[in-house]
């Protein structure tokens, strides 16, 4: 008797509860349009998640049709909605200028990652802002000197040969069968990004860890930000901290060494050379001196790491896939650098032979333009901002100016390759400055943008130098996923041997 009363309470109560969420689903609804106003987009949503399920299905064609409900309607930004967070896909240029130009509490928060602050923790230099951000900046700067690129130079150019031989050996050992470049790619930026930017300080154990923690992190990139035990997003995020843990020991040691008066040889050693003249110049304790603690700095090394890794990953797959499409650039690229370097000299490329090499570096700007790696840059909403005369973005939007869709704005025949543009003549890099996002703009614009050109470079010199190559081309191959950086669907799946 006392089950049936309490089953007939339950069906009792179950229309009060449908009552409840259909007056929250419309409340969702109604809100969405409020927001959205005569901007393009859904007009209704799925109640709570949004259009999540088909971004996680089809990054690739979520974006697209963002880009082009914003191309069709001519205001040059469309709206969605995601997991409880309304959304503005920007594609017009000076609009994404507007957003960068306005990075500040009361404006737009850059946050990398509509998840990213969970994942990443708060230290991270995206999240800073005004006078933090600019003096951040400031201590960060001499790592990017030169006389610092300089050195990275020949650690990156050493891994790079080293790696390219193991992949043409690979490449026998299989029978000749087509490799797929992205998870080499991947391994062999790791191992830069490690070298230049923690060199000596990392072990063999040391890395076997790390390799295998940034692994998971970077799943969790692409993950629901469930951060519940068992699921990508937690296990990402704890692999965050123990990565962090390893770079602080790292620091730790760089002081030391530094403090001995050893030269640097990698880029915590820059950055430790520059914090201790600073704070004996001040004649202050390190722990007056912001950003100073080793914790901090091994989160900020985390966050340089992330940043060189994905990015440059994609840049380099696209290099090959370009070149591999375009033989009459890749016979130019290979005379010039065979004027400069030869792999036979037993000689490491110099700076000087690298600003040498203006037209493979014009085909390293072609590759970045042509596929801008990190495609979207998140911004969220601090404040309500007038984006335009008849459009109010609301506070807590997440906005999503594209770099990939500024890149073929302005300039010449913006969908075919040509490495020209960027030549001596035609200067469309000047042109078009303003179209050319890959490295953003305003105060957030990267600071080690030197560097990453300079490894895109010198991999194009080598890689084209040292083999010969050939896609093995299936339909669809060349089309972009997102992993989340953009790469061929393929993986980029080449042919390799030793020319």
């Amino acid at each position: 008797m006392g089950t049936i009363s309490v089953w007939s309470m339950l069906v009792s109560i179950i229309p009060y509860f449908l009552c409840i969420i259909s007056f929250f689903i419309l409340i969702e609804q109604i809100t969405y349009i409020k927001k959205k106003k005569s901007s393009p987009g859904p007009t209704f949503i799925l109640p709570f998640l949004g259009s999540v399920i088909q971004l996680i299905r089809n990054p690739t064609k979520y974006w697209e049709d963002q880009a082009k409900a914003a191309k069709e309607s001519n205001i040059g930004f469309s709206s969605n909605y995601i997991i409880g967070r309304f959304i503005i896909f920007i594609q017009n240029s000076e609009l994404s200028h507007k957003v960068f130009a306005n990075v500040r509490p009361d404006a737009f928060h850059f946050v990398g990652n509509p998840f990213s602050k969970k994942l990443f923790g708060e230290h991270n230099l995206i999240f800073l802002s005004g006078q933090e951000h600019k003096d951040l900046r400031g201590r960060i700067a001499p790592n990017f000197t030169p006389k610092a690129l300089s050195t990275y130079l020949s650690l990156q150019q050493n891994i790079i040969l080293q790696h390219l031989t193991k992949w043409a050996n690979l490449s026998i050992q299989n029978g000749n069968k087509p490799l797929a470049l992205r998870f080499l790619c991947r391994d062999m930026n790791l191992e830069t990004s490690q070298a230049v930017f923690v060199g000596p300080y990392l072990n063999e154990k040391s890395r076997e860890t790390f390799d295998i923690n940034y692994n998971i992190f970077n799943e969790g990139t692409l993950a629901l930000p469930i951060d519940l035990p068992g699921f990508v997003f937690r296990k990402a995020r704890l692999a965050v901290t123990l990565l962090v843990e390893i770079l602080t020991k790292c620091v730790e040691q760089s002081k030391m060494k530094v403090q001995s008066g050893e030269e640097p040889v990698c880029l915590v050693d820059f950055w430790m050379q520059q914090l201790l003249k600073e704070i004996q110049e001040s004649g202050s304790e390190s722990h007056e001196v912001p950003h100073s603690s080793n914790i901090e700095v091994g989160g900020h090394l985390f966050d340089f790491l992330f940043a060189a890794q994905d990015a440059s990953t994609s840049s380099l797959l696209w290099a090959v896939t370009l070149l591999e499409q375009n033989p009459d650039v890749l016979l130019k690229v290979r005379q010039e650098v065979s004027r400069i370097w030869s792999p036979k000299s037993g000689k490491i490329i110099t700076a000087e032979n690298l600003r040498e090499m203006n037209y493979t570096e014009a085909v390293a700007r072609e590759v970045m333009r042509y596929r801008a790696p990190a495609t979207l840059v998140p911004h969220l909403s601090g404040e309500d901002f007038q984006l335009t005369e008849s459009y109010t973005i609301p506070k807590g939007t997440m906005v999503f100016p594209s770099v990939f869709e500024s890149s073929f704005q302005g300039f010449t025949e913006p969908e075919q390759f040509d490495p020209d543009r960027f030549s001596e003549n035609r200067q469309e890099d000047q042109l078009y400055k303003r179209n050319f996002l890959v490295f953003g703009a305003g105060a957030h614009q990267c600071v080690g943008q030197r560097y990453a050109l300079n490894h895109l470079v010198l991999f194009i010199a080598v890689f084209t130098s040292l083999l010969d190559f050939k896609r093995h081309r299936t339909d669809g191959c060349d089309d972009i996923v997102y992993v989340p950086t953009i790469c061929p669907k393929d993986d980029c799946l080449v042919y390799l041997s030793k020319r």
